[in-house]
C-alpha cells in the first residue's frame, strides 16, 4: 500500500505547472514564430493563472455550499466488568477508522499499563476517571474521535467527563455479571463474591447506573450487530449535527 506524501504532491503540482507553461510557449511559438512573444505569453500565463486560482479558492472558502461539517464525538461506554463494552468499543473504533476519521480508543487496561501505581479504591477510581476525562476532551478539541471504555461506576465522575466534552455520547452497557463471555472476567467475579477481591464495582463496591444515558444496551438479550447499528446511527447524527 502506498500513500501520497506532501513532497510528492508538491512535485506533481510543479511539474504540471511547468508542463502547461511549456505547452503554451510551444503553441505561441508555432503560430507566431517569435520566441520573444512566446516567452512573454508563457510568463503572463503563469502569473495570471496563479492569480485566478488564488481568487477562485478564496471565493469558494467563503461559501458553505456543498460543505458538510463533521464534529468529533466522544463515545463513553460504561458498565460492569465483563458486560461486553470492550468488545463493542473495538468495533466502534474500527467503524470510525473505516470512514477515514482520526480515532483514538482507550480503556481501563491500556491506561493502567501506563500508570501501574493506580489503585482501585473509590477515590482513586474517581480521580482516575476525571483525569481520563481531561484527556478525551483534549483529543476532541483537536478533532479526534474518542471511544472510551471504562467501568466508571461513579455518576458524578461521569458527569464531570460529560461537562468537559462538547459532543459526548454516554452508552450504558447494562449486561449483568452472568452474561460475561470471558472466563477471566467470570473468575474475577467469583473471587470478588468470595471476598478475595476488594473494590469490585457491582459486588462489594457500588456501581451507580446512569440515569439518562444516550443509549442503554443489554447484550444478554441483544445481538452485538443490532446494538452496533444503534450506536453507529447515533454517532452519525451527532457528528453531523449543526
Amino acid at each position: 500500500m502506498f500513500i501520497e506524501t506532501a513532497t510528492r504532491s508538491v512535485a506533481k503540482s510543479l511539474s504540471w505547472r511547468v508542463l502547461a507553461t511549456l505547452t503554451t510557449f510551444s503553441l505561441v511559438y508555432i503560430f507566431t514564430g517569435q520566441i520573444e512573444t512566446a516567452i512573454t505569453v508563457g510568463g503572463l500565463e503563469v502569473f495570471v493563472k496563479m492569480a485566478v486560482y488564488y481568487l477562485h479558492e478564496r471565493g469558494w472558502n467563503k461559501l458553505n455550499f456543498g460543505r458538510k461539517e463533521i464534529r468529533p464525538v466522544v463515545v463513553w461506554l460504561t458498565g460492569l466488568s465483563g458486560s461486553g463494552k470492550g468488545r463493542l468499543s473495538e468495533k466502534i473504533a474500527e467503524w470510525l477508522d473505516s470512514k477515514a476519521l482520526k480515532t483514538e480508543r482507550i480503556d481501563g487496561p491500556s491506561v493502567r499499563k501506563l500508570f501501574p501505581e493506580l489503585g482501585f479504591s473509590r477515590p482513586e477510581r474517581i480521580g482516575h476517571i476525571k483525569r481520563v476525562g481531561l484527556l478525551v476532551s483534549t483529543l476532541e478539541k483537536n478533532g479526534i474521535f474518542v471511544v472510551a471504555s471504562f467501568v466508571s461506576p461513579d455518576q458524578d465522575a461521569r458527569e464531570f467527563v460529560r461537562s468537559l466534552c462538547k459532543n459526548h455520547i454516554e452508552i450504558h452497557i447494562a449486561s449483568p455479571f452472568d452474561y460475561t463471555r470471558n472466563e477471566k472476567h467470570r473468575m474475577l467475579v467469583e473471587r470478588a463474591k468470595a471476598g478475595e477481591i476488594e473494590n469490585f464495582a457491582g459486588i462489594n463496591e457500588a456501581y451507580e447506573e446512569p440515569q439518562n444515558p444516550d443509549l442503554r444496551i443489554d447484550l444478554s438479550n441483544e445481538e452485538d450487530e443490532v446494538a452496533l447499528q444503534k450506536i453507529f446511527q447515533l454517532i452519525e447524527q451527532r457528528m453531523h449535527a449543526g
